[in-house]
């Protein structure tokens, strides 16, 4: 065969396999955005510091949930949240409350819901930002709309990060509620950082925080003597620890002393100090987040976790 020939008959094979063995890259698939459906149809109001702004359920509730529940959790972990974030601002937007009458909801966790913008996500997250925003988009749209029902009206679903072993009732620290009870969780110290925690004080920040609460209060001389013990309640917390007679609410220990939780043992130390062992994070009152984590890496779904959390409820959906 003739040079020429051979060099056509090669370029001819190749241009033959070519499309055998050579694939175009495929695409980078971009983050899910919430669909078209009842969040979209959602109008809100929301207050950021001063300015008050409307926006869609659908473009406030995934920066709810990402400043609400790390993104590392489970996707039906991340569902539960969000039925439970859409549910509380439903709640909220119908009980306005006077820190805002002009607005349904705030981004003050102390008040509302805590919020993360985008840009705040980004800084946050850096080159995940695109894996875990889709994420808690994902959860928004799979979830689009839903939210917990009672007596025909949404709950108030609230939550908090972890419990020790059991959720409080409303009623041990507020007022009593049908669907936020005692419910065991299944969270444990290899489950949560930090889950059991220290704070130890001096005997005299001891008596200046609790006179700051009960000024009438009266210190004997031997700080050894001024615990006389802590009753709980039946989740386990604190329901009040009594201090040189007075007692003392577990809710009102917990925020005097900056404690994670009111789930609290109190001793004096050989150190001579006041020591607060303390475990779990947050009021305890309805969904224990790092619970809800532990359910769904065990197989639940996200609408068998809230129905565990809020008993009574009904889980309703456009």
């Amino acid at each position: 065969m003739k040079p020429v020939a051979a060099v056509s008959v090669i370029a001819l094979l190749v241009a033959l396999l070519l499309p055998v063995f050579w694939r175009a890259p495929a695409a980078a698939e971009p983050a899910p955005t919430p669909l078209a459906g009842a969040d979209a149809e959602t109008i809100l109001t929301v207050k950021t510091g001063d300015a008050v702004t409307e926006t869609t359920m659908a473009e406030y509730l995934p920066g709810v949930l990402a400043g609400e529940m790390p993104a590392l959790f489970e996707q039906e972990a991340l569902k539960a949240q969000a039925v439970a974030a859409r549910t509380y601002i439903l709640y909220r937007a119908a009980h306005r409350p006077e820190a805002h009458p002009d607005a349904d909801i705030c981004d003050d966790p102390a008040c509302c819901k805590a919020w993360a913008s985008e840009s705040d996500l980004r800084e946050k997250w850096g080159e995940q930002f695109d894996t875990y925003y889709a994420k808690m988009t994902a959860a928004v749209r799979d979830t689009d709309g839903a939210y917990l029902s009672y007596g025909g009206a949404p709950i108030q679903a609230v939550f908090h990060s972890s419990s020790p072993g059991r959720t409080q009732a409303s009623g041990e620290i507020w007022n009593d509620c049908p669907y936020l009870l005692s419910v065991s969780s299944p969270e444990t110290a290899a489950d949560v950082p930090d889950f059991v925690s220290q704070v130890e004080v001096s005997p005299e920040e001891f008596r200046t925080q609790l006179l700051t609460a009960c000024p009438a209060m009266e210190f004997p001389d031997d700080p050894a003597g001024w615990v006389e013990g802590t009753t709980e309640n039946t989740s386990g917390r604190a329901d009040h620890t009594t201090v040189c007679g007075t007692d003392i609410s577990g809710t009102q220990m917990r925020s005097l002393f900056s404690l994670r939780s009111a789930a609290y043992t109190l001793e004096y130390t050989a150190r001579g100090t006041f020591l607060f062992t303390v475990t779990g994070y947050g009021h305890g009152v309805g969904m224990s987040q790092y619970g809800a984590n532990v359910f769904a890496k065990n197989g639940w779904t996200y609408d068998a976790i809230l129905a565990h959390y809020y008993p009574g409820t009904e889980l309703k959906s456009p």
